[in-house]
């Protein structure tokens, strides 16, 4: 089996994929632009061959790697990388090659795109809130007057939080329809409530083998505007009205064969149109691994091998590998550079090193919305995670 996978130096962690591939003894094929001597030495050792083209944003350049790569080694079964960034080329891909392991380019717009996930959460049973595509000022003063303010805009096909705002007034609306836009943008009524996801490694029946979910308390748009400290947690256990939800959204949106992160609100209070406190809201849809470091918080809430579930998903279609050992809330907190704490690096470490499972700086590419330097920790107990939490931020 032939497996290219695209950037498999970035996040750092994803050479665990790798490595888990050809455990299963799979002919692992790296295309980048990183360049080989810069590889990390277990990622080199995982690769049956490298090439590096000058820039991944050259389409033909990928092209013309992975048509050497087939004609190399044979056809490729499999062409992932596991990054949204990459998402919509990994597509194009597979389908100029005849890949027909993953998502073809026309699945793209309901699987990217915003406005047309709200479709497929509909056939789930699952309520969203009410969007506007931008047009012009009078239309989305309209919108804003019948949903009321705050709203909330955003690219309609974007990556995290990226360009994502609140607009808490007219005269912030007015503003924003000043700009010159270049993409589709959506904008949305505000939903008062918290971000869970369903987290699961997904096999070739839509069914999963790995299921888990996060939630984030802080908002991932407020964290990249205003710089702020970042926080969110595995849970200890998966809520059985998000394992429903996401099962559903998986069903619906024919996912097979993937890693996917699945965006919900859990409503902080009652919302008309969308439910009672407490109920599940859909959000979007994330067609692979939750971002940076997630994998391996997995891991830890999990005493699992993510990377190996996933691994042997793509080699077997199935893994042995299970969630029967214990469980604990994983929690990511990382702090800014230019923040003053109360407490400091090494008095953190002393406190909880025995439960901090990760720490060291955050990737540049991921700070904006992660922050500058990171600690991982698991607890037993919510009330112990949220206190370490308060304790690293103040």
């Amino acid at each position: 089996m032939n497996v290219i996978f695209i950037s498999p130096n970035f996040p750092d962690n994803y050479y665990h994929f790798c490595e888990e591939l050809k455990k299963n003894g799979v002919n692992v094929l790296g295309i980048g632009d990183c360049p080989y001597d810069q590889l990390a030495q277990p990622l080199k050792d995982a690769l049956r061959e490298y090439y590096k083209v000058d820039t991944l944003e050259n389409y033909e350049s990928v092209y013309r790697a992975v048509a050497y790569l087939a004609f190399k080694h044979g056809k490729p079964d499999w062409i992932e990388s596991n990054n949204e960034y990459w998402l919509e080329q990994d597509a194009r891909l597979r389908t100029d090659f005849h890949v027909t392991t993953g998502f073809q380019t026309s699945d793209m717009h309901r699987v990217k795109y915003k406005s047309a996930m709200k479709e497929y959460y509909a056939k789930a049973g699952i309520p969203t809130c009410r969007y506007h595509m931008v047009s012009t000022l009078e239309e989305g003063k309209k919108f804003a007057e019948t949903v009321g303010l705050p709203v909330i805009v955003k690219p309609d096909n974007g990556v995290g939080a990226g360009d994502t705002h609140r607009l808490s007034t007219m005269e912030e609306l007015e503003a924003f329809y000043q700009r010159e836009l270049d993409e589709p943008y959506i904008m949305e009524e505000m939903v008062r409530g918290v971000v869970c996801s369903y987290d699961a490694i997904i096999n070739s029946k839509g069914e999963p083998i790995f299921e888990t979910g996060n939630v984030s308390p802080m908002s991932i748009m407020d964290i990249v505007n205003n710089e702020d400290n970042s926080f969110f947690y595995m849970v200890k256990d998966l809520p059985e009205d998000v394992r429903s939800a996401g099962r559903r959204t998986v069903e619906a949106f024919g996912v097979k064969s993937r890693f996917v992160h699945l965006e919900f609100f859990r409503l902080q209070e009652d919302q008309e149109g969308l439910g009672k406190k407490g109920d599940i809201v859909g959000l979007e849809t994330n067609m692979r691994p939750s971002g940076g470091v997630s994998p391996d918080m997995h891991n830890f809430a999990n005493s699992t091998d993510v990377y190996k579930i996933w691994a042997d998903m793509i080699a077997f279609d199935h893994s042995e590998y299970g969630q029967n050992g214990e469980h604990y809330y994983a929690a990511f907190g990382s702090r800014r550079f230019n923040r003053p704490f109360k407490r400091s690096h090494e008095e953190i470490m002393a406190a909880y090193g025995d439960r901090i499972v990760m720490q060291g700086p955050v990737a540049e590419a991921l700070s904006s919305a992660m922050g500058n330097y990171m600690y991982i920790a698991r607890f037993k107990e919510e009330e112990e995670m949220l206190t370490f939490i308060r304790e690293l931020f103040e």
